[in-house]
């Protein structure tokens, strides 16, 4: 039997999703809370890994079980088992045909500035701090030169093991809400830290420090080194995970703020 799952999480003391030697990760965690409801040692995929630091609304993973267990019980008992950090939202069964990776069809994060001179406290490691003030209205110029399908190498890290450098960016919207701004993307997939890079690109105009027509050179350079600086992960959340209406998954997230 295939179970779905919907989880949420904060990634600040986590390094990352992906299961390391030596570290904790979410998908450690996940993994042992569920084969005690199994009682049976469980593997998960995941729609997208996270890096260290990096938090989500709205993870989506699958795992296969010969454990016979009401949705009630996936959701109870997980949540019974992982950490304050980590929490299960949803959880069924679904055709065998799913694949919480490979059937994703659109991806949306969400970067959150909180954008004044002093630092935050309740909110640290969950914002990026921005002290500079930004200016959203060239933030949203220059967010118009990345939309559609391009060659996202400039904004995408070094040692990304992505095949292809290509994606269609769906959407790219900025928004400003007293002293927080948002971010908000949206893209059939993302490269290792794309969403960083563009919030680094977008913060540096926002910023004054350079014009709107420059997220365009960056684009077109088709260079990591033309970028400018990566973006802290602490703001950065994985918000929703697309999916055809056959699978049947229910959409959790879709406000566009999260506070």
């Amino acid at each position: 039997m295939r179970i779905a799952a919907i989880l949420e999480y904060d990634g600040s003391r986590f390094s990352g999703w992906q299961r390391q030697e030596q570290a904790r990760t979410v998908q450690a965690v996940v993994e042992a809370a569920l084969s005690r409801v199994a009682d049976e040692a469980i593997q998960v995929t995941v729609a997208g890994r996270t890096d260290a630091g990096v938090h989500a609304a709205g993870q989506v993973i699958h795992f296969d079980t010969s454990a016979p267990r009401s949705d009630y019980s996936w959701v109870r008992g997980a949540n019974s088992n992982l950490p304050s950090e980590v929490a299960l939202l949803w959880a069924a069964p679904v055709d065998d045909g799913f694949h919480a990776r490979f059937s994703a069809t659109g991806r949306h994060y969400h970067y959150l500035i909180l954008n004044r001179a002093i630092r935050p406290t309740y909110l640290a490691q969950r914002v990026t701090h921005e002290y500079r003030l930004l200016d959203v209205a060239p933030m949203r110029e220059a967010a118009q030169h990345l939309l559609g399908e391009h060659d996202f190498t400039s904004f995408r890290a070094t040692e990304c093991q992505a095949k292809s450098p290509v994606r269609e960016l769906r959407g790219l919207d900025v928004a400003r809400q007293g002293d927080m701004v948002h971010i908000h993307a949206h893209a059939n997939a993302f490269l290792q830290h794309m969403v960083r890079n563009i919030a680094g690109v977008l913060m540096t105009v926002g910023a004054g420090e350079r014009e709107p027509s420059w997220a365009k050179e960056v684009l077109e350079a088709h260079d990591r080194r033309t970028g400018g600086v990566t973006a802290a992960p602490d703001g950065l959340y994985l918000r929703e995970i697309e999916y055809p209406e056959t699978f049947k998954l229910p959409r959790l997230s879709r406000a566009v703020g999260l506070w």
